[in-house]
């Protein structure tokens, strides 16, 4: 089945403490950097419009009043925008689920689309919908190829392009894992029961275990990464370099 991104809906992590830039950030939670002159999630929810996307849920926790209020008065044409908060830390596939059980909108959800709060991965994620549109693929998961993966874990791959494992990081060229994945509905009713709840450690692994297909697309493409104090202060630099985002700098 075709997909186009206004069926999909976006779930947005933005729960974690940040606590390797809480220094710099003392009073907000890390997608509301300011960068450019905007809040972080602000430029992602922008880059997720201008490619067709309209419903987008944050999964909220830490300071989780502060992601409401941007929610509240952002002005993004076309995007519906809505927050769910954990109550207690459900690691990434807990608040992940957690939003879904919870959302407000009233469109029925084919598939999801899950990105990180605090990073910006330069590509085309429509793409991503075609591979879903094979009926033999349960989710897909975005891969980054970097010539050196020491600082990442690594996505082992077969010849088709399916993932087989989650390694520990290593040196070397290889394919990271981008934290965007695109699930499949029927997927989520396989997830662990058990909380709080990792993609990385607990829910690929289970998925794999019950036979699921998980097709890996690697891309070579720009990401920003804002959980560090060196990466949040080249953030500035990296958004204003896009040139999709020049007319809004002035505006």
């Amino acid at each position: 089945m075709a997909l186009s991104p206004a069926d999909v809906t976006v779930v947005i992590l933005a729960g974690g403490f940040g606590t390797r830039i809480k220094q710099q950030l003392p009073d907000l939670p890390k997608p509301l950097a300011p960068v450019a002159g905007r809040p972080f999630l602000d430029w992602q929810l922008r880059y997720l419009q201008q490619q067709g996307f309209r419903r987008s849920l944050l999964s909220t926790g830490y300071l989780a009043e502060k992601v409401a209020a941007y929610a509240q008065s952002a002005d993004i044409a076309d995007m519906a925008i809505a927050c769910v908060a954990e109550t207690e830390p459900l690691g990434t596939g807990g608040g992940f689920l957690n939003a879904v059980s919870n959302n407000s909108f009233d469109q029925p959800t084919p598939a999801w689309l899950v990105l990180n709060g605090d990073s910006l991965i330069v590509t085309d994620y429509r793409v991503m919908l075609t591979e879903l549109a094979d009926e033999k693929v349960d989710g897909v998961i975005l891969g980054v190829k970097v010539p050196d993966a020491s600082r990442f874990g690594s996505l082992k791959i077969n010849s088709q392009g399916e993932l087989l494992q989650f390694a520990e990081k290593q040196a070397g060229a290889g394919i990271i894992n981008s934290g965007v994945y695109l699930l499949g509905d029927r997927l989520l009713a396989q997830f662990p029961a058990h909380r709080p709840l990792s993609f990385e450690y607990d829910v690929f692994s289970t998925l794999l275990a019950q036979g699921a297909k998980i097709k890996v697309h690697a891309v070579e493409a720009p990401f920003l990464d804002i959980g560090t104090p060196t990466t949040l202060a080249q953030a500035g630099e990296f958004i204003q370099s896009l040139e999709m985002f020049k007319p809004m700098e002035s505006e």
